[in-house]
């Protein structure tokens, strides 16, 4: 029996590389990562991070976090249809044609395939080649695809929480007034696999009880799903990483009650089509929140009296090993009080083998930065400030 089980775990692993999920991530966040480094160029003239960031970003913690879901999934012994499977992966694909990132967010993704499978077994529709996969769905309402929905919110407000910081891109944005402004922006795509109970002829069920959310079938398979999770955020009016984490924590709340309300749709199933409803609406509340009250702040990265603003920092730097920060504001380099970029270029050239800075934090309190300049390395630091509109992005400090 254990013998069984193991071989159908690696067979359902191994079904990951079939998916075209998979692949179709692989190659959206490439296409995130030359767009950001294009826009950044254009802006300043510089990159932040290369155009490989977002794709190192789509795997690490996903796979951490989609671990933890199969051992959940799998011990519970929920269940869904294969159908269901082919459905989120069509909305996947289907969402990512609006060129909009964020409705790739599984309450858009797997919400859709929720109402997709209803509509597929109350017509008797069917996909060509898949026609026996959809003849297997009844008449009839799924709640385990509303629990999977839950868990895959809670999984996305994390990687909000953890990884959404992470590399956000400054760029120029046009304000009311039509100014150039600054702002930063999060275009992040995560994968995330969770091992799925699929109705299947290799595993026998083992209790009475499992699996909990069954499809009236007395044997299942194993199929590694690749779920796309996808987040989009342009933050104008406040630190980034501040805005990032509150959103985090805001769709971590949500995913909590959408799976707990989507449990009772084990005893109450019709609950399960207002749990889905409710999850939608309140992911785009999220969303639409945010904007508005950050469209509503004065804007953070704005020009100041007393030294220039950091919006940028390019890793590995001098400047991010001297450990400067997004918002912080430097007021003099090597005693010099710093006006514009071209003071601050003047007094560092006051001293090219060593730099004292005085930075003012994002408390208003100042600290004091030095360290020695070797030769190759950025020679303005690798810093990108807020300027004045008519020199904004000509120069990098």
């Amino acid at each position: 029996m254990v013998q069984i089980w193991l071989v159908e775990l690696l067979k359902g692993t191994g079904k990951l590389f079939l998916h075209p999920v998979l692949y179709y991530l692989v190659f959206l966040a490439g296409i995130l990562g030359v767009m950001r480094v294009k826009r950044e160029r254009k802006n300043f003239h510089v990159r932040a991070e290369d155009a490989y960031f977002e794709l190192r970003q789509l795997f690490p913690l996903g796979l951490i976090i989609g671990l933890i879901l199969s051992v959940i999934v799998v011990a519970a012994g929920i269940a869904v249809p294969f159908a269901a499977i082919m459905l989120i992966a069509g909305t996947t694909l289907l969402w990512s044609l609006t060129t909009n990132v964020r409705w790739m967010s599984p309450a858009y993704t797997v919400g859709a395939a929720f109402f997709a499978v209803i509509l597929f077994a109350q017509n008797n529709w069917s996909i060509p080649f898949f026609s026996k996969a959809f003849n297997q769905i009844s008449d009839r309402i799924y709640p385990s695809i509303v629990v999977i929905l839950g868990f895959l919110i809670i999984a996305e407000g994390i990687l909000i929480l953890k990884n959404g910081t992470k590399g956000t891109s400054p760029k120029l944005v046009k304000s009311k007034r039509g100014q150039s402004i600054g702002a930063h922006e999060v275009k992040r795509l995560w994968m995330l696999p969770m091992l799925m109970l699929v109705p299947g002829n290799a595993l026998k069920l083992p209790f009475d009880w499992w699996p909990v959310f069954h499809l009236g079938v007395t044997e299942y398979s194993f199929i590694l799903v690749p779920f796309a999770i996808s987040f989009h955020q342009q933050i104008k009016g406040m630190l980034p990483s501040e805005a990032v984490k509150k959103h985090g924590r805001q769709v971590i709340t949500l995913g909590v009650f959408i799976t707990l309300l989507s449990a009772a749709g084990y005893w109450y199933p019709l609950l399960s089509i207002v749990t889905v409803g409710l999850a939608v609406i309140g992911r785009e509340a999220i969303s639409l929140f945010a904007y508005l009250k950050d469209d509503n702040k004065p804007v953070y990265f704005s020009k100041k009296n007393n030294g220039l603003m950091i919006i940028g920092i390019i890793p590995q730097s001098p400047a991010d090993k001297m450990g400067l920060k997004v918002g912080e504001t430097i007021a003099k380099v090597n005693g010099m009080q710093i006006r514009d970029e071209s003071t601050f270029y003047e007094a560092l050239q006051k001293n090219r083998a060593h730099c004292k800075l005085d930075v003012l934090d994002t408390n208003g309190e100042i600290r004091f930065v030095q360290r020695a300049l070797f030769e190759g390395e950025h020679h303005e630091l690798g810093i990108l400030f807020v300027q004045e509109q008519r020199k904004y992005g000509k120069k990098t400090g």
